[in-house]
């Protein structure tokens, strides 16, 4: 109850009051009333699109950053597990602070610094204070490395982001990155996610895949992806013979992206409104000649033609 008084983040449970009983157990005389978050299911969030699976650990980051630097000096969870972490409003934020500590190890030579887990050590030093340097920081960070990292950055993420985030895999799972270097990795992934910078690594001419499959999607009722503009939806659907059609709208994702529908058969009505711009690919018979018909709803300053991609697409307007 302490620490949740005074450190103060967002990645940490708000502590909203607390009462005392007198008249119980000395260890239970305490009560704290706490923000209301939901338990975090691992197995669920790797259904959940990858975008929201970054953010997950880019908030635990920004929380272990925190940690590192605050008020009180450098702060370790000892228990560190899922389990101590609920989601508020999509948010990640750490519950059970009862574990923490601001204490370093003690040590009086380099020996006497050795991190354990079970299926790696890591030897650090003895700083002149005699206490072994970084310990806390770095134990919070092989944790978010085993418990976290591991399971939720790789899986799905866009193709010229997955050399960067392996490095971040490789660096953290080895604790050759403190936290500020942790820190500096994941903003740069985020700012090439953001501003769509990670789209000129692609190849230009996008060839159709078989393992293209619409999951994870935003709606279990039909394929929904964020994407960063409409030609990088007319690549994805250009790609793939089953995809016809697709719909951009004007939802956007906590980093900025658009949402957009994509659809086997036939443009989904019930997505359609006047925000919304349908996209209708057809195909011809010419030799390497493929078509996406887009259909944009009263903007007649498109141009009749652009190349996207290494393929030809004709853009009609529709008045």
């Amino acid at each position: 109850v302490t620490l949740l008084q005074r450190l103060q983040h967002p990645g940490i449970v708000k502590l909203h009051g607390q009462c005392y009983d007198n008249s119980g157990d000395a260890e239970l005389r305490v009560t704290a009333m706490l923000e209301l978050g939901s338990p975090l299911e691992m197995i669920q969030l790797l259904q959940t699109p990858w975008e929201e699976r970054f953010k997950i650990c880019l908030s635990l980051v920004k929380l272990l950053f925190y940690l590192a630097h605050s008020p009180l000096g450098s702060i370790v969870l000892l228990d560190f597990q899922p389990r101590q972490f609920v989601m508020v409003d999509g948010n990640l934020k750490v519950t059970d602070m009862d574990d923490a500590s601001t204490e370093e190890l003690s040590c009086k030579e380099d020996n006497d610094c050795t991190l354990d887990f079970p299926t790696k050590s890591f030897p650090l030093k003895c700083s002149v204070a005699g206490k072994c340097e970084g310990i806390n920081e770095k134990k919070n960070l092989f944790n978010a490395y085993r418990y976290f990292f591991t399971y939720l950055l790789p899986h799905s993420a866009p193709p010229a982001l997955r050399p960067l985030l392996s490095d971040i895999l490789n660096a953290t799972g080895d604790l050759r990155y403190g936290i500020n270097e942790t820190l500096r990795a994941f903003e740069k992934v985020l700012h090439l996610y953001k501003s769509g910078l990670y789209l000129q690594k692609r190849p230009l001419l996008l060839k159709g895949r078989e393992d293209y499959k619409c999951w994870p999607s935003y709606s279990h009722l039909g394929c929904l992806l964020s994407i960063h503009s409409a030609e990088e939806a007319a690549a994805i659907c250009n790609s793939q013979l089953q995809c016809h059609s697709f719909i951009v709208t004007q939802h956007r994702t906590w980093t900025g992206e658009l949402g957009q529908v994509f659809s086997l058969t036939t443009v989904l009505k019930n997505h359609v409104s006047s925000a919304h711009v349908i996209f209708k690919k057809k195909t011809q018979t010419t030799k390497n000649a493929a078509f996406l018909w887009m259909i944009f709803k009263k903007n007649p300053k498109l141009p009749k033609m652009q190349l996207f991609c290494g393929h030809m697409y004709n853009w009609h307007v529709v008045t």
